[in-house]
């Protein structure tokens, strides 16, 4: 994942922002998908984008049109963000965009860790797990007063 604002911080994992406003909304982003990965016991490479790329990647690799929060690969380890989803889900659960972007990246460090939540037992699991992470992050549980 090389290229224009492309991060490698201490700790070996990558960050490609490729979609401005990921720094306007969260100026320390590169800082907490960092913090988020290590709390995950995660090292993958991380893609901060926006909806036309998360878009044409789910079409292709999940046969959905239509941009989603978050996507993992697993080889090599890859997590992608887009920027317009997270966005509207935060404001529509009003969270920051910064909490949502931990709460995410989180959830794909778990996926890439083998979590799943396609059925009621596994998401619970991975909801709670989620849930402890983000407690020692000092982010406020998502699953709270859904």
């Amino acid at each position: 994942m090389d290229g224009p604002g492309s991060t490698t911080p201490p700790g070996g994992f990558e960050v490609v922002i490729t979609d401005r406003r990921w720094r306007a909304h969260v100026p320390n982003a590169v800082l907490r998908v960092g913090r988020a990965l290590a709390a995950s016991g995660c090292s993958a490479s991380v893609a901060l984008t926006d909806d036309r790329v998360v878009k044409k990647l789910n079409f292709r690799d999940r046969g959905k049109y239509k941009p989603t929060n978050v996507l993992t690969y697993e080889r090599p380890p890859e997590i992608l963000l887009a920027f317009g989803v997270v966005a509207r889900e935060a404001k529509r659960e009003r969270k920051s965009v910064a909490n949502h972007l931990t709460h995410l990246i989180v959830h794909g460090a778990l996926h890439l860790r083998g979590y799943d939540h396609h059925h009621p037992g596994e998401a619970r699991e991975m909801e709670a797990e989620e849930a402890r992470i983000l407690a020692r992050l000092r982010v406020p549980n998502p699953w709270k007063n859904r």
